[in-house]
């Protein structure tokens, strides 16, 4: 009888992980709708400089944010698990007193030294007023983890699928037309769309937290307990930003060898290959509240369960995705305006640091529970490796005499080497800890991979809008099927089938 129970929940476990697994399926599709019309008007009408100058003050911003949540984004689950005797409304209250407080002096720091935005030093008073985004990216953040920690996931593809790009486009392309009337807007139009774009994100965000929690009754702030969880929590922060500063760390050192044009095409390479990317990240959030009630519980072969099941669906989905967007790569590029083709390399191999990337994701979120420090050591030490790599290899290429576009792909290149050893050492470590194996790869992703490329590269013979228009569609078609046939078992296609949770 207690197998039968233990099984049940289990089940139940892999079931709500199924059903956020849908709903990220589907706000990727909405993301993927709302992120292409941005990324053309930013490319077609802004252009390449504007958009690099606003990319590299961005990693500022979104750094300050990063570390204003105190790790809480995937700590907050421990807390509402029961390391605290008040009601849940007052436990995020205080998440979202601690992370309020440490944002807004950051964005104070920013605001006062805006050279840390705007190493050149040149910027306008309205660019100046960039550090505003950090409040509501940081709120949002915690408010978003409170809510996925009861499974509302629809909450997530609201505010960061559908609210948060679409007012990103919307705001991008009315400031470029008011600029025609007003001087100086255009030059500040993709910093005032982005600053917008997550008040309106942390509004949507807040509406559903206070639907769920309620307002705290009785409240009184603990500051004690506060500054204890934030000291507990240092590793997740520091977690968190590493794995955050992975995906800046090449942009933000390429803007010191490259000018601001090359810097652009490669922003943009980077959020075509963030898109798959949302599917590993927006899993955590549903898969770290399962994995701390079973270690809690010391259900190790759940845990180990959950883990590589998560890691197939996300490993099996990145691929088809990235073989997609990846073969037709120049087309790809191209479409977002002259010049930008060039990134077709750098696109490519972003997109497989995606995939390899994975099993480091969801090894992380039980190794965050059983041994913060140990992990939070190989993220540093995997940042400081790509550091190292991503400027031996601009070098090397520049020494060689390619030009600033195929140096840039060294970045991306060193990001692709330390996610694959970064993902080796995360998922060993924990299969040891957890005394159970762990493995998300399967033979039949190769299987279905191999007729994929074979139609990526015939449809490469055709012209490019054949190429992107339907060769894209026809390759992710082929790597579909056959993953369904080969690859996925009855468990895993409980991804697809809806029931009860």
């Amino acid at each position: 009888m207690a197998e039968s129970a233990s099984l049940s929940g289990e089940q139940q476990d892999i079931a709500a992980l199924a059903k956020g697994g849908r709903t990220n399926v589907f706000g990727f599709l909405l993301r993927l709708v709302a992120r292409i019309p941005f990324l053309f008007i930013a490319g077609r009408l802004y252009g390449a400089e504007d958009l690099g100058r606003f990319a590299s003050a961005m990693i500022a911003v979104e750094l300050a944010a990063q570390l204003a949540t105190f790790g809480q984004k995937r700590g907050l689950a421990q807390q509402l698990a029961g390391g605290d005797d008040r009601q849940p409304a007052c436990v995020v209250a205080d998440a979202l007193l601690l992370s309020g407080f440490a944002a807004a002096l950051l964005a104070g720091l920013l605001y006062a030294f805006p050279a840390l935005m705007f190493p050149s030093g040149q910027f306008t008073p309205l660019q100046r007023l960039l550090p505003l985004a950090v409040v509501p990216l940081a709120l949002s953040d915690v408010a978003l983890a409170a809510l996925a920690y009861r499974f509302d996931v629809a909450a997530t593809v609201r505010a960061r699928a559908v609210i948060e790009p679409w007012t990103l486009s919307l705001a991008a392309g009315g400031l470029w037309l008011l600029g025609a009337y007003v001087t100086g807007l255009r030059e500040s139009g993709l910093i005032f769309a982005y600053v917008a774009s997550l008040f309106a994100a942390g509004a949507a965000s807040f509406v559903p937290l206070i639907r769920s929690y309620g307002l705290p009754q009785a409240w009184s702030p603990r500051l004690g307990s506060m500054l204890r969880l934030a000291l507990l929590n240092l590793p997740l922060a520091g977690a968190d930003a590493i794995e955050w500063g992975s995906r800046k760390l090449d942009l933000f050192i390429l803007g010191t060898f490259a000018p601001p044009a090359v810097v652009g095409i490669y922003y943009v390479a980077q959020q075509v290959a963030s898109l798959p990317q949302a599917l590993k990240t927006s899993f955590e959030p549903i898969l770290g509240p399962v994995i701390a009630r079973n270690l809690h519980e010391h259900n190790y072969p759940a845990v180990a369960r959950q883990v590589c099941q998560v890691g197939f669906w996300i490993i099996a989905a990145q691929a088809g995705i990235a073989l997609a967007l990846g073969l037709p790569s120049a087309g790809v590029m191209g479409l977002l305006g002259p010049g930008f083709a060039a990134g077709a390399l750098a696109l490519g191999l972003l997109l497989a640091a995606e995939v390899v990337a994975a099993p480091a994701v969801v090894s992380e979120a039980a190794l965050i529970y059983i041994a913060r420090m140990r992990n939070f050591w190989i993220s540093l030490a995997m940042i400081a490796l790509q550091g190292v790599l991503t400027i031996v290899l601009i070098e090397l290429a520049r020494q060689s005499g390619f030009d600033p576009l195929m140096q840039a792909s060294g970045a991306a290149a060193a990001l692709a080497i330390a996610q694959v050893l970064c993902s080796l050492l995360k998922s060993r470590m924990l299969a040891r800890i957890l005394g159970e194996p762990i493995s998300n790869f399967r033979m039949p992703l190769v299987w279905a991979a191999i007729p994929a490329v074979i139609t990526g590269l015939l449809f490469k013979l055709c012209p490019e809008w054949v190429e992107v228009g339907i060769g894209a569609p026809a390759i992710l078609g082929v790597y579909a099927v056959l993953i369904w046939r080969s690859g996925f078992g009855p468990d895993d296609r409980v991804l697809f089938r809806k029931q009860a949770v």
